[in-house]
């Protein structure tokens, strides 16, 4: 289930040359390398802010509180949930994850591009909100990748990788709800992060992303 919040931020204000912040949603089956290819796009891209989803499931073996996501009991979930708090919400597997609203609404609106990887449906939910976020699905070169991936993370027993198995096939039923796909094989990691370095340059380049008052400034200066 997701829900899709109720009223949406439409940054405006004063925008320089290079425009308001652009949101850019990465999604795809658990197992396509989400992670990876996020933590690379921001240490090429240091100015790039990142969104901290909240979850109710265990943390992993790793990963921090506040730096991978926000670590929610159900109650505390349920809470923020009631009070509006989040941007979209969805359970996934047994398990509620949500995009905190505050964060990116602050981010986009100081003209700071921000980074997210959200389930697929809470990507959805998202462009539902920001007709302007940039959606970016990711997979591997061969589908049966995704179990030899989700097997050697360790972290699931085989009905909850079987189960995440069966949602993936789901997920690809969206797949052209995104504006671009990326194949994230594993002996070319390379290429994936530099296709979407280019997808995050180019969609900062697009003219429509440029006001008239920000190209008269230009002319005028």
């Amino acid at each position: 289930m997701v829900r899709i919040a109720s009223a949406c931020l439409t940054p405006h204000g004063d925008r320089s040359l290079h425009g308001p912040g652009l949101l850019f949603v990465i999604s795809g089956p658990s197992g396509a390398g989400k992670d990876t290819l996020v933590d690379a796009l921001r240490d090429r891209m240091p100015r790039l802010r990142y969104s901290v989803s909240a979850t109710t499931r265990e943390p992993r073996d790793g990963e921090i509180e506040g730096v991978h996501y926000f670590f929610l009991s159900r109650h505390q979930f349920e809470k923020m949930k009631a009070a509006d708090g989040f941007l979209e919400w969805r359970e996934y597997n047994g398990q509620y994850y949500g995009t905190p609203r505050h964060y990116v609404e602050e981010t986009l609106a100081s003209g700071f591009d921000l980074v997210m990887k959200p389930e697929v449906n809470g990507a959805l939910a998202i462009k539902e909100c920001f007709s302007d976020a940039v959606l970016i699905f990711l997979l591997p070169d061969r589908f049966s990748e995704l179990r030899e991936r989700l097997l050697a993370r360790r972290t699931e027993t085989n009905e909850e990788i079987a189960r995440r198995l069966e949602i993936a096939h789901t997920e690809m039923h969206y797949v052209r709800s995104f504006d671009y796909l990326i194949i994230n094989a594993r002996d070319r990691k390379d290429d994936a992060i530099n296709d979407l370095s280019a997808i995050v340059h180019a969609e900062r380049f697009h003219i429509h992303r440029y006001t008239d008052d920000s190209l008269r400034r230009v002319e005028d200066s």
